[in-house]
């Protein structure tokens, strides 16, 4: 359960949630909580109960040191924050979990019980996948909503996925279910070069998010951080022909099943997003 009292009253509040584990190829959607939070910081709200959802023998508490010889016990859980972006009439209240071991459908009840104690009527869940995505290409970024309407009026491009989902997908479902509105975009990961991090999958979340909640999103050194991945992992196929090979091969089908029309809608999402901040820029 998550202790509500003494939560704060919170301006149009929306969230953004993301999960360790299935859901999270390359810690690229965690990435984007962890970067969010600490470029916004977000302090505190709640967190659930570990004993009610996770089996720690799965999932282990971790051990930290402190001054001296102090040791704390950091238990797996999903914690709450709330925080405030610069240049926004509204809060936003991030999720950053691991996804649970057991109960998924009382976890789901937990998290719309707080959403509904402070306001939120609108969810965006991040996940990353692995996929034959070329990493010299942008990264793909499909996306669910909780009807098609919704889906249609910030332009999503719908993954056609069936088959086993993870708690991002059950999350989703239950806000459709109660009534809340929901939106997931899950990045695509080269499963040729899957170990975290990966700043290019996290930078692609980041800009599609800001597209659909209109939030200013800090992006930092993400931009550099990409190129310098990018550039490593260019190094790296070089040193195998086999690797050099298949990467070409990805390109070339990728390269083959772009339409024009797809190319157009993408060089005027960006445009777009380059006037919102040269106007926040202006503005400011």
């Amino acid at each position: 359960m998550i202790e509500l009292e003494g939560l704060p009253e919170l301006v149009d509040p929306v969230l953004i949630a993301a999960f360790e584990g299935w859901n999270d190829a390359g810690e690229a959607s965690s990435g984007v909580i962890a970067h969010l939070e600490s470029a916004w910081k977000a302090e505190p709200l709640a967190e659930l109960d570990p004993d009610d959802y996770y089996d720690f023998q799965v999932t282990r508490p971790v051990v930290e040191m402190g001054d001296g010889l102090t040791r704390s016990i950091i238990w797996p859980t999903t914690r709450l924050l709330r925080a405030r972006p610069p240049g926004s009439e509204r809060d936003v209240v991030l999720l950053r979990g691991i996804e649970p071991n057991m109960r998924w459908r009382s976890f789901c009840a937990d998290i719309i019980d707080v959403c509904r104690e402070l306001g939120v009527d609108m969810a965006v869940m991040l996940g990353a996948l692995l996929n034959d995505s070329p990493h010299t290409r942008p990264v793909p970024v499909l996306g669910s909503a909780t009807d098609d309407g919704l889906a249609r009026s910030i332009n999503l491009e719908l993954s056609r996925y069936e088959g086993p989902t993870g708690i991002v997908g059950v999350l989703q479902h239950a806000f459709g279910r109660a009534g809340l509105s929901a939106v997931t975009l899950w990045a695509s990961v080269p499963h040729y070069v899957a170990q975290p991090p990966n700043p290019k999958a996290t930078l692609a979340l980041l800009r599609r998010l800001e597209d659909v909640l209109d939030i200013p999103m800090p992006l930092g050194d993400l931009d550099e951080e990409a190129r310098a991945w990018e550039h490593g992992v260019d190094e790296l196929a070089s040193q195998d022909s086999e690797v050099a090979e298949y990467v070409k091969e990805l390109e070339e089908r990728k390269d083959a099943a772009e339409l024009p029309e797809a190319s157009g809608d993408a060089i005027a999402a960006e445009f777009e997003r380059y006037l919102r901040r040269r106007d926040r820029d202006t503005d400011g």
